[in-house]
């Protein structure tokens, strides 16, 4: 689901030739604030809509999706509250750094901010003149900040939020290619990946980056840390997923075997659970589940064949999944959760 929004919003508000975007340079959060907002539309089917991403702050479960809507649970998602967002925008991931400070991000390159665990949200940057969409965010602490998306783009900020800052030019990227997703690696630093297998690293925070030799040219549509020194998961178009434990150095491919032959959907997100267990979810209701570190995956194929786009975990074992429909409970193998 996840990387079907992105290739549909690269026919969309992504058709924009590469030559017409502008060096952003340095942008004050309050000026951007400035405009008159538009806030999400109530609704009381918004746990039903297109949602896109799934994370904790502290206890408490957070999801982001269309229209702007942010939903946030505090009884392990059987029931939702709207928070008040200032854009109707599609928001494509979000972040939190611990209970209370969080980020989102979408299009229109719009960076929502929250300091109180995701109930009332406030806009930090928009660049209407991208007429792209950021895709993803990452916080190293409570001041030093990344967001990367369609484009090339990777915007830095160094004081919370307040002041964001294109620092594209870091990366080696001269095709612009599209940056899917962001993480931190135990022990390593930070590691991008995006359009056409691309990838990049960086072990001092983000001041300087180099480029990794993929070991694949289609594109990747996230990564994530596996808790575990320097080791790392790729994954994207077609069930290909890559696991690397030199950060990038080297990487090996991980065999998927579905009910009728080998995985072939789209992986779109993944969550390292708190028992150490990893998540990836994608098209075709595909749920993949490592206990080893991400050398093996067990799959498991929804009866509802829905498109996955978001995991977070729940505290009886349980996953709690985004993407079409909006919320699903599910098992701890992915099948929907009885309801009494």
């Amino acid at each position: 689901m996840r990387e079907w929004l992105k290739a549909d919003a690269r026919r969309g508000a992504l058709a924009l030739t590469a030559s017409a975007l502008l060096a952003l340079g340095t942008w004050t959060g309050t000026a951007q604030a400035a405009a008159v907002a538009e806030y999400s539309v109530e609704s009381a089917k918004a746990s039903q809509s297109l949602l896109i991403d799934a994370v904790h702050a502290g206890k408490r479960l957070v999801v982001v999706g269309d229209r702007g809507h942010i939903l946030f649970s505090d009884d392990q998602g059987k029931t939702w509250t709207q928070a008040r967002v200032p854009t109707r925008q599609l928001l494509t991931a979000v972040f939190f750094l611990d209970d209370k400070r969080g980020w989102a991000v979408g299009h229109d390159a719009q960076i929502l901010a929250s300091n109180d665990g995701g109930a009332t949200w406030s806009k930090q940057f928009e660049d209407l003149s991208r007429e792209a969409p950021l895709l993803d965010v990452r916080f190293v602490d409570a001041q030093h900040g990344f967001a990367v998306g369609a484009y090339g783009a990777l915007l830095e900020t160094t004081d919370g939020g307040q002041n964001w800052q294109d620092v594209a030019e870091r990366l080696d990227n001269p095709d612009q290619l599209h940056l899917n997703g962001i993480t931190q690696v135990k022990d390593a630093g930070l590691f991008i990946v995006g359009e056409q297998g691309s990838m990049f690293r960086s072990s001092d925070d983000g001041q300087t980056w180099s480029h990794v030799e993929s070991p694949y040219e289609g594109s990747l549509f996230g990564v994530t840390g596996t808790g575990q020194a320097h080791t790392l998961l790729a994954y994207g178009l077609r069930g290909n997923l890559f696991r690397s434990t030199d950060f990038g150095d080297t990487w090996q491919a991980i065999p998927l075997e579905a009910g009728r032959g080998a995985l072939e959907f789209g992986l779109a997100n993944a969550t390292l659970l708190d028992d150490g267990s990893l998540i990836v979810v994608g098209n075709g209701g595909s749920v993949l589940r490592s206990r080893d570190d991400g050398e093996t995956f067990t799959v498991y194929n929804r009866a509802d064949r829905i498109a996955l786009s978001g995991v977070s975990g729940l505290a009886d074992g349980g996953l709690l999944l985004v993407g079409q429909g909006g919320v699903h409970l599910a098992t701890a193998e992915g099948a929907e959760e009885a309801r009494p």
